[in-house]
């Protein structure tokens, strides 16, 4: 029996020696696990932070885009009031140049008359008439004058027939 509790004894020993280094590899594998999950657990906490800092700057991308938007909007209203503006410049440059067109038309119109009733060939036709019209018009403001001049004197001589007869 001795020799079956020596035996008994040595497996014994022989166990808790195995189970002690299971014991210590377990030790180990949970140092290692524990180690493992607070290293997961700091690239957690890094991940939620890059996450929060990612979103509150999708956020203001966001919000940049909205006032872009907002900002595209106020140019392209302010671009088209513009293009109106222009437009409506041109055509007030459309409607004078059309104006001086006409005008400029009329003129050498004008112009066109005028030489042909004032060309060199008639000139001298037209001095000569030019003087004849102007001796008869000297003639006619001689001869109202003259007409004037006697109305005038007769109206002399009523006026004092008329003093005199009052007097009498």
């Amino acid at each position: 029996m001795d020799s079956l509790m020596i035996k008994g004894k040595k497996s014994l020993e022989q166990e808790i020696k195995d189970l002690e280094s299971t014991n210590e590899a377990l030790q180990k594998e949970l140092s290692s696990l524990q180690s493992e999950a607070y290293q997961v657990e700091e690239i957690h906490k890094e991940k939620e932070e890059l996450c929060r800092v990612l979103q509150f700057q999708c956020e203001e991308s966001e919000q940049d885009s909205l006032r872009q938007l907002n900002e595209n909007k106020k140019s392209e209203e302010l671009l088209e009031q513009h293009r109106y503006e222009i437009q409506e410049y041109k055509l007030k440059q459309r409607k004078q140049r059309m104006r001086f067109e006409n005008q400029l038309h009329q003129l050498m119109e004008q112009h066109k008359n005028l030489y042909s009733v004032f060309t060199p060939e008639r000139l001298p036709e037209g001095l000569a008439s030019a003087e004849n019209t102007k001796r008869q018009l000297l003639s006619a403001e001689q001869l109202k004058l003259a007409q004037l001049h006697k109305l005038s004197q007769e109206l002399e001589e009523l006026k004092k027939q008329k003093l005199s007869e009052t007097q009498e």
